[in-house]
């Protein structure tokens, strides 16, 4: 096979001196594999099998658990940190809970791309983790239905909730208003006040999918965010 390439998810050891890996591929989606000498100290490919680091790859087999034959770097590691690095990490966790293996998702590969250019930007990263988070959904047909739950318009006037069943919108005063939920509808995210709203949604969306184990990366987050409170 032509050198694929990747984003490394996840690594964890494996026997003695291998790393399991999850890796994100621009035409076969998450592809889990083994990467012999990942874990010896030293060895190139535990080097170059670093979370951010823009990969070509190569691998063989026919189930699902690969063996890498080829790791090369194709790029700088994109240099994170604080909340930057967190929303890495978390875009790393997601992806590898959420992806199914070997299911096709090149608009997750473009937009994991475009997200590790945002994440050391401030003012530009929470767009470019909603997009991103998107288009997981989108993979899983799992993007919300921005109708009621009969199929009608919403209205700008009313509140609504999120129902994780129907993937529309039911009417609740403690909700999101219609007008808002339009906006997110039409793509129009980069709309002043938005930004909140889009977060409660797509974490919504998101919920059904992830399974009930907490997020690591979200934890880290919550405790940063405590830090700074206390500071």
């Amino acid at each position: 096979m032509p050198p694929e390439p990747a984003f490394l998810l996840h690594r964890r050891p494996y026997r003695e001196t291998s790393a399991l890996v999850d890796l994100l591929t621009l035409n076969h989606g998450r592809v889990r594999a083994v990467a012999h000498g990942g874990q010896r100290p030293g060895s190139k490919s535990r080097q170059r099998l670093q979370p951010f680091t823009p990969l070509f790859v190569t691998w063989q087999g026919t189930r699902e658990l690969k063996r890498l034959t080829l790791m090369e770097s194709r790029g700088q590691t994109a240099l994170l940190a604080g909340e930057g690095l967190l929303c890495g990490l978390y875009a790393n966790e997601i992806a590898t809970r959420l992806m199914p293996l070997e299911l096709s998702a090149s608009d997750v590969f473009a937009f994991y791309t475009v997200l590790l250019e945002a994440l050391p930007i401030p003012a530009e990263r929470a767009l470019a983790l909603r997009r991103y988070e998107w288009a997981l959904l989108e993979t899983l047909e799992a993007t919300p239905q921005f109708t009621t739950l009969d199929g009608g318009v919403l209205d700008p006037h009313l509140r609504y909730r999120f129902d994780v069943v129907s993937r529309a919108f039911a009417a609740d005063e403690r909700g999101l208003d219609g007008r808002t939920l339009r906006y997110i509808e039409q793509g129009d995210w980069q709309h002043e006040g938005l930004a909140n709203a889009l977060k409660a949604v797509m974490r919504a969306a998101l919920a059904p999918h992830l399974g009930t184990a907490v997020l690591r990366s979200r934890e880290l987050m919550l405790d940063l965010a405590r830090r700074r409170h206390r500071s």
